[in-house]
């Protein structure tokens, strides 16, 4: 592949450089995306897996298929994409990563600063008193886990359909968009807001934007430039040749 000569320019002079990243990302790790005909919304209504409404009347339903997601991602190991990236944070001044995703793949490849934009499924919490819940989650018979403090019910750290985005890591998102030289939006179809608004803030605010997605999305004609293959191909080659030309 050719990475444009504009855009390795563009990173040798930047100091500020933010990436946000999409389910793209971790398909390339095996973990289907929800868009994905066969992906993990297909056999279900979100409505009923990734809402308070949901929970609230099938929490057994959802749990269940919460601990079927992390089971998926504990058998999941980052790609050569999560790697490069984690690579770039060494490579700037200024570096921010800000994901969708909820697997903490980035974490597992070394990433040290990371905004989640939707939790993550790793940690969980009391569905009432909100307390951090750090017992076992993997009980027999069917049982749902409860909050030692209240008696409520465990559910995951990720954010559902009709819930706000935690406050602090978009609000950091949305000040590294505006601040930075370079901008990444990497195998994310941009049709998920408020995230889908940081690469169009980022370019508002005179940034370089880079799409790096195998898919036309409905971004890719608005990019400075546009990568048409996956994160796992794009970004160690990206990565290459700012080492070679240091």
């Amino acid at each position: 592949m050719i990475i444009p000569d504009v855009l390795i320019n563009r990173l040798k002079k930047a100091n500020n450089v933010a990436i946000l990243t999409g389910a793209g990302v971790s398909a390339e790790s095996g973990i289907k995306t929800f868009r994905d005909p066969d992906g993990l919304w297909a056999k279900f209504d979100p409505r009923e897996l990734a809402s308070v409404d949901g929970f609230m009347s099938n929490p057994q339903l959802v749990w269940e298929w919460y601990q079927m997601r992390v089971g998926v991602i504990n058998d999941s190991k980052p790609n050569p994409g999560h790697f490069a990236i984690a690579d770039m944070e060494n490579m700037f001044d200024v570096f921010t990563l800000i994901t969708q995703n909820v697997d903490r793949l980035h974490q597992q490849a070394g990433s040290k600063k990371v905004l989640e934009l939707h939790g993550n499924i790793v940690e969980n919490h009391c569905f009432s008193c909100k307390k951090p819940f750090n017992g076992e989650t993997n009980l027999p018979d069917q049982q749902l886990p409860k909050c030692p403090e209240c008696g409520g019910n465990i559910r995951p750290n990720v954010v559902w359909f009709g819930e706000m985005l935690p406050v602090a890591a978009l609000n950091n998102a949305e000040l590294a968009a505006e601040a930075c030289d370079v901008f990444f939006t990497i195998g994310t179809s941009t049709e998920v807001y408020p995230a889908a608004s940081l690469p169009l803030m980022a370019q508002r605010n005179g940034a370089f934007v880079v799409e790096v997605n195998p898919n036309q999305t409905s971004f890719s004609k608005k990019a400075d430039v546009q990568l048409a293959y996956p994160s796992g191909i794009a970004m160690p080659e990206i990565v290459r040749i700012l080492k070679e030309q240091k």
